[in-house]
């Protein structure tokens, strides 16, 4: 198929160090027909030479949400637009955006290869199943525990938590020192390995295969660069399940004085909550952390806020949440419902322990939650079973109990006979939608 019209579109051309070199004939061509050319002060140096003296050459540094209306302008005086870009704008580049704000008909993309396909290449290792992800933003700061997903490395984290291969462009801030940093501190050690590409296509190329994070930590690449992590598939007895961990799994008070909501309390509750993989959930009264950690899991796009008012259960659910690398957690050390208003409206909520405010936090949870979300508690004794009920019903809620008896076998002699736990009531909540929200 032909090109489109140059009057009619802007021509979107990748570009990499190798510059002038490394283009297509039709890229080399549109460049040099081109009126007016946009680019970033780096890429046009790449390219001053070769086009017309009359060629019009824009910086768009710091000008990025300018520059749909410098094309249309340019085009609507009858000029030929040209944009350039380092390497495939349509892989975490500028492709999207122009094509959100001129329409995809008034684009032509002629991508260069991404820095991302040389890494691969020079690394020799195949790349079809590697997610791509970009750190390429600015200064995101050290990585640390309990990080939100505001923080400009979360994403790159929750990757690396999910895939065993993930390419990253990085950025002079959030370089590869910075991410084998973040690693070491969410607990990767030697099942991980860094590769690390720098200034590729320039005569200065360097490569640094197969690093360990503690190594790359204190190292200084050169700008700029790509980084390769593979994390190393676990045994089958070093996989942790994204549901139904034992009790005795989770570090907890002993003895049997910490809180932890057993296996088969900590299975329904779950279920009740119905989580979507990017829900976002509260965990009141976190306790050894177990129903928040397994939720973190089942919601791995998502992430969970939890609150837990005693040090010693706090401490052991970070230790938890370190033990199985869930890095879309945050626990606060408190007792709501203190820092609940900093965190965002939940998909769902559970409640292990109220600290006597059970009626207050109903009542802000049902106010908060999402329609259709779910607020799910769990309780053992009577008053407050009675105290949740009743709350419930004098707001007009939808609620259901579930009492829930297990029983768990024990040795008796050369037998089993069953030892019977304390019956669990179940609450579930479901947070209506209005009827403006319903319409």
């Amino acid at each position: 198929m032909k090109p489109s019209e140059p009057l009619n579109t802007c021509a979107l051309i990748g570009i990499l160090d190798d510059g002038w070199d490394g283009l297509s004939d039709a890229a080399r061509r549109r460049l040099a027909s081109a009126d007016f050319v946009i680019g970033a002060g780096r890429t046009l140096d790449l390219i001053r030479e070769h086009v017309p003296a009359s060629t019009t050459l824009k910086d768009m540094k710091g000008a990025l949400t300018q520059t749909p209306a410098w094309i249309e302008a340019a085009m609507e005086v009858g000029q030929r637009v040209a944009m350039i870009a380092t390497g495939d704008p349509l892989c975490h580049g500028i492709a999207g955006f122009l094509a959100g704000k001129l329409g995809a008909g008034k684009i032509e993309i002629l991508p260069a290869p991404t820095t991302l396909q040389l890494a691969f290449a020079r690394f020799r290792k195949p790349w079809q199943d590697v997610k791509i992800v970009s750190c390429h933003s600015a200064d995101a700061g050290e990585w640390h525990v309990g990080a939100t997903p505001e923080h400009g490395l979360y994403q790159a984290m929750r990757a690396i938590a999910r895939h065993p291969q993930v390419a990253l462009f990085t950025g002079p801030d959030n370089n590869p020192a910075r991410l084998a940093r973040a690693l070491v501190t969410a607990g990767y050690g030697e099942d991980v390995r860094l590769s690390v590409a720098s200034r590729l296509l320039l005569p200065d190329e360097q490569l640094f295969p197969d690093l360990a994070p503690a190594a790359a930590a204190t190292m200084e690449f050169p700008d700029p660069n790509v980084v390769l992590i593979e994390r190393a598939p676990l045994s089958s007895t070093g996989r942790a399940p994204a549901f139904g961990l034992e009790d005795l799994e989770y570090i907890q008070r002993t003895p049997e004085k910490g809180l932890i909501t057993k296996q088969e309390a900590r299975a329904v509750s779950l279920a009740k909550l119905r989580l979507a993989a990017d829900a976002v959930v509260w965990d009141i009264g976190a306790g050894s952390g177990s129903v928040g950690l397994e939720a973190a899991r089942l919601a791995p796009l998502g992430h969970i806020w939890a609150i837990e008012k005693n040090a010693g259960d706090a401490a052991n659910a970070r230790a938890n949440a370190a033990r199985f690398r869930i890095t879309n957690y945050t626990l606060v050390e408190g007792k709501a419902p203190a820092h609940l208003d900093t965190w965002p409206d939940p998909d769902a909520v559970f409640i292990g322990g109220s600290g006597g405010e059970l009626d207050e936090l109903i009542r802000l949870i049902l106010g908060r939650l999402k329609p259709q979300g779910r607020l799910v508690m769990n309780f053992v004794t009577i008053e407050n079973l009675a105290t949740a009920t009743a709350t419930l019903s004098a707001i007009g809620a939808t609620w259901d109990v579930v009492q829930l008896q297990a029983s768990r076998s024990q040795p008796i002699l050369d037998m089993h006979r069953l030892a019977a736990q304390n019956p669990v009531w179940i609450v579930t909540a479901i947070k209506q939608a209005s009827p403006k929200e319903a319409t």
